[in-house]
């Protein structure tokens, strides 16, 4: 278990020693965006931002900078959220959990057991981008680009093989988060509403026993020392964003402005296929560690999946109006059937 963390956690640690020259600019530049992330600091993330930022100095001629704040330590997403409103903060990046404090209709594509692979989510979300864009921009936010955080299973101390074992469990829930509530609610599960910051903490105090979390982050926030038993089936794909207030963005030149977004949207179109690869590779250091994962069956547990579905189905029913509209959820489920019928053979992505 040692020398498989060891590994992950020297991959993480290789961005530190070749911090990029945007780091140690000597001038300051004009406009310093300050952002925060939960992301760990070390991580792949933090080398993409840094080069980002070196780039966008040079190119705007350090009209522009970038000054992110990573591992939490402005606090979770709900703080810094609360930071940018009080102009402590200029942006950050979020999941979708945050980016729905601003825009609550990002989440739709992040309803439960909806997607089946990345191709699906790639799909859907290209289609969906100029209007989730221009809800931001209604709300006072640019966003400088989208991530795939990706595919989530829910992790446990013992195997959850049905509705009933799944309803004896403590589950974690990020506080605040109305698309979880309603999920549990639907599923006819009690969570327990904790700060992303607070779930390490109360693994450790057994005041929750399971919690949904894709297989790298289970890794780097070292959840995974808490669990035994992780899901094979995906229960949703998490949406990232890193987003801007437009108070500071119209301080900056419009030659700047298109400099900016040209830099950053490659560099996050990398951020998604990076996070799939680390992914697949902390399965693996999972299942080395002794992480057991919880095997499905499509036709032995075909009544048990359709349960599944119809109440997925039903809480994301019940959050038209609350969430998202009527009719943004049936475009949304109109892209997916016009993907799905182009490429009827694409699998379930499951843990392999």
């Amino acid at each position: 278990m040692g020398k498989h963390r060891s590994w992950i956690m020297w991959l993480a640690l290789i961005p530190m020693l070749f911090e990029s020259a945007g780091a140690y600019a000597e001038d300051s530049p004009k406009i310093l965006a300050k952002m925060a992330t939960i992301a760990p600091r070390g991580s792949f993330i933090m080398q993409q931002m840094d080069e980002m930022d070196a780039l966008i100095r040079k190119e705007t001629q350090n009209e522009v900078g970038i000054k992110i704040y990573y591992g939490a330590v402005q606090g979770d997403e709900n703080d810094v959220m609360r930071k940018i409103r009080m102009g402590q903060l200029h942006g950050g990046m979020f999941t979708g959990h945050g980016l729905a404090q601003i825009v609550p209709e990002v989440r739709v594509t992040e309803v439960p057991y909806l997607f089946r692979n990345y191709d699906e989510v790639a799909y859907v979300r290209k289609q969906l981008q100029d209007t989730m864009e221009k809800l931001f921009d209604e709300k006072g936010f640019v966003v400088l680009g989208w991530n795939e955080v990706g595919f989530v299973y829910n992790f446990s101390k013992v195997p959850i093989t049905s509705i009933e074992v799944a309803r004896s469990q403590k589950w974690w829930m990020w506080e605040g988060d109305t698309m979880s509530q309603a999920m549990f609610d639907a599923f006819g599960i009690t969570p327990i509403p904790l700060s992303f910051t607070d779930v390490m903490t109360s693994l450790s105090t057994k005041l929750i026993d399971t919690a949904p979390i894709t297989p790298y982050g289970a890794v780097a926030y070292r959840w995974d020392t808490r669990f035994k038993y992780m899901s094979e089936y995906p229960t949703t794909n998490v949406q990232g964003a890193t987003i801007l207030t437009k108070q500071l963005w119209n301080q900056i030149s419009p030659e700047s402005q298109k400099k900016i977004i040209n830099i950053c949207r490659p560099y996050f179109e990398r951020l998604s296929l990076h996070a799939r690869e680390q992914d697949r590779k902390s399965v693996d250091v999972l299942k080395k560690s002794g992480i057991q994962i919880v095997p499905f069956d499509p036709e032995k547990d075909e009544q048990q999946l359709q349960f599944v579905f119809d109440t997925a189905k039903k809480a994301r029913e019940n959050l038209v109006g609350k969430i998202y509209s009527q009719e943004l959820l049936d475009r949304t489920l109109s892209l997916l059937a016009e993907y799905r019928q182009a490429h009827p053979n694409k699998d379930i992505e499951k843990l392999r």
